[in-house]
């Protein structure tokens, strides 16, 4: 059986699928931080919105905040994982942070979604001209790493807490 996957940027109109899709996700988990965990509907709305105009600035806010797209992947036409992309770096998120955050929603783990996300993101990645994507993944966390190699992503360095790989977009 073939799978009918898309990747989605941040929509309002997704609204009533995404929000019991980001209830599901760990607000957080390995790194990944989901801030419309444990949101009431109408918390949720105006967070999709923020998140919405962020996807569109150019500059870093707060010092450290740099403009960031969320994603996510629909297989079957519903959501099953998240990809935060951040449009470039600052020294801190060199270190750790990077590029790239993933997450798929528990239900959904071990079919692959993480490595499909990440390979559809690359095109998007290149459009914004970032040609190697900078991904920081906990050290105890080995599925996200297996996947970052998967995709084609070296191993900068390895530190007490974390694995840093590039992933090139081409």
């Amino acid at each position: 059986i073939m799978l009918q996957y898309e990747l989605r940027p941040l929509s309002v109109k997704d609204a009533e699928v995404l929000y019991p899709f980001m209830q599901s996700i760990p607000k957080e988990e390995n790194g990944f931080m989901n801030g419309a965990s444990g949101l009431t509907w109408e918390e949720f709305a105006a967070w999709l919105v923020k998140q919405e105009a962020n996807a569109r600035k150019t500059e870093i806010e707060d010092g450290y905040r740099v403009p960031q797209g969320l994603w996510f992947l629909f297989v079957d036409g519903k959501p099953v994982g998240m990809a935060k992309l951040r449009y470039f770096l600052t020294d801190a998120l060199r270190q750790g942070g990077g590029h790239l955050g993933y997450a798929v929603a528990p239900a959904y783990r071990g079919h692959g979604y993480a490595a499909m996300m990440v390979e559809a993101i690359k095109p998007v990645a290149a459009e914004k001209g970032i040609d190697e994507l900078l991904v920081t993944v906990h050290n105890d966390n080995p599925a996200s790493i297996k996947t970052a190699l998967k995709c084609g992503g070296r191993i900068e360095r390895i530190s007490e807490d974390r694995h840093c790989i590039w992933i090139p977009c081409k």
